[in-house]
């Protein structure tokens, strides 16, 4: 299952900051398909912590952004529409600033990405 998360609302950062992420809960792993305002990796890994989803830099655990809520564990989730806070936390130094995720969009299909930046692991 992939799932497209579009993350806004930051207005500490940039009043227009806005970054779309595609989830891959299978491979545990992420890409940025677009944004604005923020600075993010072109990819990485996800990892869980208690029901909260951390999106985390490539051979990272330190998490760019945590999505509140968001628990790719669940069996019966998540579903379109279903939102949360996230805290970006990838300006080390600064307070955490917090915004929004949505789930845009759920693929259930098995495709391969268009940019499949990740599909080997290995840093581009």
């Amino acid at each position: 299952m992939r799932l497209t998360v579009h993350l806004d609302t930051f207005d500490r950062v940039n009043p227009m900051a806005f970054a779309i992420l595609w989830l891959d809960k299978d491979t545990r792993q992420w890409s940025r398909e677009g944004h604005f305002g923020l600075e993010l990796p072109e990819w990485g890994a996800l990892h869980m912590d208690c029901g909260n989803t951390l999106v985390c830099a490539p051979h990272s655990s330190a998490p760019v952004c945590v999505l509140e809520g968001l628990d790719l564990n669940q069996l019966d989730g998540p579903f379109e529409g279903e939102v949360g806070r996230v805290q970006w936390c990838a300006e080390h130094g600064r307070i955490l600033a917090s915004g929004h995720w949505r789930v845009q969009c759920i693929d259930v299909e098995r495709t391969a990405p268009e940019n499949g930046v990740f599909a080997t692991g290995e840093d581009a």
